[in-house]
């Protein structure tokens, strides 16, 4: 049996900001940025530490910073 899942206040997070323009990159790197909720450049989100969102942060690690919280 699994243990229960930890609520979203719960779970461990990580802190990302976007430092470097996402324009001049494929599509698909923008809509990744998008989705991790970042919009302009020095904006800092705190996300929920999953493999998926450690998926998005690694295909655009050129373009952000992360700090784990």
């Amino acid at each position: 049996m699994r243990p229960p899942a930890k609520r979203n206040h719960e779970a461990k997070r990580v802190r990302v900001t976007l430092v470097k323009s996402w324009i001049g990159y494929e599509k698909r790197q923008q809509r990744i940025v998008r989705g991790l909720g970042l919009r302009r450049i020095g904006h800092t989100v705190d996300v929920v530490d999953n493999p998926s969102i450690r998926g998005m942060i690694r295909a655009v690690r050129h373009l952000v910073t992360t700090a784990e919280h």
